[in-house]
């Protein structure tokens, strides 16, 4: 039996860990009360191995979350078929919103979705952020990846 196509294209754990760092939007997507899915894009940043981000306290993918923790991410780029790369990641949130746990997550978020703001600007503007946020560390239960460009032009 040969190679499946599934396997073709998978992402080593290090091209997953390499993808992630690359990416700067994550799509979030969370289990309404109804049991549709609630979807939102953010920035993130990575702590610890696990993809992190920080939100509103009172918006909708918190209230999802805080009545069902199963959460899944989304990162992906391509244009055409042959160039479709993603990494998905399903798992469960862990939420913090004790502002002495949302800092950390808010600075390495603005740490690296914004390098320009000045270095001495961080903390301040993190715990200015961290009264009205949660912070969401995302604990994987599975990973699927795919990266197209691996099939080298053949379908």
């Amino acid at each position: 039996m040969g190679t499946s196509r599934r396997d073709l294209i998978r992402m080593s754990d290090e091209e997953v860990e390499a993808f992630i760092d690359a990416k700067l939007s994550l799509q979030v997507g969370t289990i309404e009360r109804d049991g549709s899915v609630h979807l939102s894009t953010l920035w993130y940043a990575v702590i610890d191995g696990n993809v992190v981000f920080e939100t509103y306290s009172r918006s909708q993918k918190i209230v999802n979350l805080e009545r069902d923790d199963r959460i899944t991410v989304l990162l992906e780029d391509g244009t055409t078929y042959d160039t479709l790369r993603g990494v998905m990641i399903k798992g469960r949130a862990i939420l913090r919103s004790d502002p002495a746990d949302v800092v950390p997550v808010a600075e390495a978020v603005i740490r690296r979705n914004q390098p320009e703001v000045p270095e001495e600007y961080v903390a301040a503007a993190a715990i200015q952020m961290a009264a009205k946020r949660t912070a969401v560390e995302v604990v994987p239960d599975k990973v699927v990846s795919w990266d197209h460009t691996k099939l080298g032009g053949t379908y």
